[in-house]
């Protein structure tokens, strides 16, 4: 894997100019409630360049004539590794991490000051901003303290993100391998908890299923806080609070996903607390399922990104305002958006390290950026109908319904990863099999 790595860091390097020093900096671990600290998560754009997955440490890049790459890591210390754990150490992030030199992280600004001489344009990775208050320093050192008759350092400081992200949008062979064992986990973990659902039910139990069978299948955690919520708590986009009993005429959402070896799975189903859809509830089910499906059909290479969002759009709009929900005709709905009241969201994003990977949606020139083969993103229409909408039919009020499946881009179309999970209203009744569910 050591070679993944280092493939990416030459890949990186080539694209920028000579006389350049890359700082990316790792995550620092986080304490919880006093001596309890979290469980540490990398850094990703850390993670993608080095394979590193202890606190605090920092990866120097470097190149002018030649490349170099520099891991500063904790040292090895005997009796905190007997406490928490082996450390990789200063030899390990040469011998296993394939660094050309290791360093304690307690010399990094020892080490980096010289580092700087004759550098024209120092890159920054640093998310959460560790090193914020030092770049400028570091960057004027050299003409800060030489002579006065020495020819002064103008360095330029450089976000990283700009170059590196747009790396992360096309997954290589090996990230579809880990997103794709992240996805075949998360479809078995779905289909345990819509067995499982049914009135009476808590959430929390529901999402604790979720993370038990993604752990038998390989993930050491999800992908993000697991969204399980029953009736009027889906309308909450981001609900978390998982701690609601679930009533038979309900919609359960459950939006989760698991990770596997730190690539993400991110997938949503709605279905009845009780296995059976009103006439309301398929209603609205069906028109985001064909949505879905609409904008699923159009995934190829040379796609633009917008078309998937526009389409969804459209056939919701249409949809609502055949039931309804919506007045005007659909060219009056469509330019003045009225639609938004139910459909909130956007309708995708890239997955990959990142749940909502990283990179841009735009080409430089700010069009819509085409489909590549090797992306992978989500296609997640939804409408949402809260109880407080007093307009609308009371048949329809207290539910939200969005449906998400994984999509990989391929030379002659698309994949769906998560196509396994029950989608259609056939399908979904008869997997639930309800028996005296009232």
């Amino acid at each position: 894997m050591a070679d993944v790595y280092q493939q990416r860091r030459e890949a990186l390097l080539a694209e920028l100019p000579e006389d350049s020093l890359a700082i990316i900096a790792g995550y620092q671990q986080k304490v919880r409630s006093k001596n309890i600290k979290y469980h540490f998560r990398q850094d990703n754009d850390f993670l993608y360049l080095t394979g590193f997955d202890e606190p605090d440490a920092v990866a120097v890049l470097i190149k002018r004539q030649t490349c170099e790459y520099l891991l500063f890591c904790r040292p090895k210390d005997q009796a905190q590794e007997v406490s928490f754990g082996e450390r990789a150490g200063v030899a390990g992030a040469v011998a296993i991490y394939g660094a050309d030199k290791g360093y304690s992280i307690k010399d990094f600004e020892a080490q980096l000051l010289p580092l700087l001489q004759n550098i024209a344009n120092l890159y920054i990775s640093d998310e959460l901003g560790r090193f914020s208050s030092q770049l400028v320093n570091w960057a004027n050192h050299q003409r800060f303290h030489c002579s006065f008759d020495t020819p002064k350092q103008f360095t330029h400081i450089i976000p990283l993100a700009e170059i590196l992200h747009k790396k992360r949008v096309v997954k290589r062979q090996d990230e579809l391998e880990k997103i794709r064992a992240a996805v075949s986990a998360s479809i078995n973990a779905h289909k345990a908890v819509m067995k499982a659902c049914r009135p009476g039910v808590n959430e929390r139990e529901l999402s604790s299923l979720f993370d038990f069978t993604i752990a038998k299948h390989g993930c050491n955690d999800v992908a993000y806080p697991n969204i399980v919520a029953g009736g009027n708590n889906a309308c909450c986009l981001h609900y978390e609070d998982n701690n609601g009993e679930l009533l038979s005429g309900q919609i359960l959402l459950i939006d989760a996903g698991g990770e596997f070896q730190h690539y993400a799975a991110d997938i949503t189903r709605s279905y009845p607390v009780n296995g059976r859809f009103t006439a309301e509830q398929k209603a609205i089910y069906q028109l985001v399922l064909s949505a879905l499906d609409q904008a699923i059909a159009k995934v190829k290479p040379g796609a633009r990104w917008d078309l998937l969002y526009e389409t969804c759009m459209r056939v919701m709009a249409q949809g609502l305002k055949d039931l309804g929900l919506l007045t005007g005709s659909i060219d009056e709905i469509m330019a003045t958006e009225s639609y938004k009241r139910f459909t909130v969201h956007k309708t995708g994003h890239w997955l990959g390290m990142d749940v909502h990977d990283v990179g841009p949606y735009h080409d430089q020139q700010g069009n819509w950026r085409q489909l590549e083969t090797g992306m992978v993103f989500t296609i997640e229409p939804g409408i949402y109908i809260p109880l407080n909408a007093d307009d609308v039919p009371e048949a329809y009020r207290g539910m939200g319904i969005r449906i998400e499946d994984d999509i990989l881009v391929t030379d002659s179309g698309y994949e769906n990863l998560s196509a396994d999970v029950p989608r259609t209203v056939q399908e979904i009744e008869q997997f639930m099999m309800p028996v005296e569910r009232e």
